[in-house]
């Protein structure tokens, strides 16, 4: 058994079907490659009754390529997050295969927030103000608060920066990239509010405890699943199925944990049942609405 070098692109091959092919939307390939390799070598070795001999990685920029890899065949497993999982799913027809859970944790929801000495009590009072946002491959800070603003009746504009103001009708929206620059920009009152999963607002590196206690909730989404391993459509049902026991099986076998642990700090695959596939479609739904009133 062994496991192919890193790929920049699909190469002659790569339709092999003895190569099981792992996808990930990258911009840090040789990071992510570290954290893939080891759980692709682990999957590999319990594959071979299914013909499954080796195995490569493949990274694409943004969905836009993974989509097309994952329609041509080229790559026939992913692991991405919701937001962006379900959008391959649009694109591509990929399937989701199973639920990741991370850290613990499997499922979360999008905080809105503002300082609680704003005078911003409500979403609808965000109109006219500025919301910082992590960037738009983020589902949790980027895809469901949108949507919640848009539902709630706030047409959205994007700002050049945190010193831009949006028109008076609008909520004007800048691209924070990490969670910690959301939290210090609000807290600062560089903007009026801004968005982060529940996990994160939790977590002391990215919401410090003296940063959260004066900041007011204004809303929370029902909960969505955090992250999902996807499979291409056309994968062999004996491929699929054996993938799907093989990460089931991981969380009970030693072996596995060094190489979960490195996988995104995945501690568990799961079945998707009624309640996560519910949380797909609301994170579908908000995603469409973004599209259509945003992008």
């Amino acid at each position: 058994m062994s496991v192919a070098p890193l790929h920049a692109a699909p190469v002659p091959g790569d339709d092999d079907p003895h190569v099981l092919v792992l996808g990930r939307i990258s911009d840090d390939p040789k990071a992510h490659y570290v954290q893939l390799k080891p759980l692709l070598d682990y999957v590999v070795a319990h594959m071979a009754d299914v013909g499954i001999t080796s195995g490569r990685i493949l990274m694409a920029r943004d969905a836009r390529q993974m989509s097309s890899y994952l329609r041509r065949g080229r790559v026939d497993w992913v692991t991405e997050t919701s937001g962006t999982g379900v959008e391959l799913q649009r694109r591509s027809g990929a399937q989701p295969l199973l639920l990741t859970e991370r850290g613990g944790a499997s499922i979360y929801h999008t905080i809105l927030f503002t300082r609680a000495d704003s005078g911003i009590i409500s979403v609808a009072d965000l109109r006219g103000k500025a919301v910082a946002l992590q960037g738009v491959g983020s589902t949790s800070a980027y895809v469901m608060p949108a949507a919640t603003m848009l539902a709630a009746g706030l047409p959205m504009e994007i700002l050049l920066s945190p010193q831009d103001r949006p028109d008076k009708d609008s909520v004007g929206y800048v691209f924070a990239r990490s969670e910690l620059n959301i939290a210090a920009w609000v807290d600062k009152g560089m903007v009026d509010a801004g968005a982060l999963s529940n996990l994160d607002w939790q977590d002391p590196r990215r919401m410090p405890g003296s940063f959260r206690s004066h900041m007011r909730v204004l809303a929370q989404t029902p909960d969505y699943p955090r992250a999902l391993e996807m499979v291409r459509p056309g994968l062999a049902p004996e491929v699929r199925e054996r993938l799907r026991q093989v990460l089931l099986d991981a969380a009970q076998d030693p072996q596995a944990a060094a190489a979960m642990k490195r996988f995104f700090g995945t501690t568990r695959f799961l079945q998707l049942d009624a309640a996560s596939l519910q949380g797909l479609d609301r994170v579908r739904e908000a995603g469409a609405r973004v599209r259509e009133q945003i992008e």
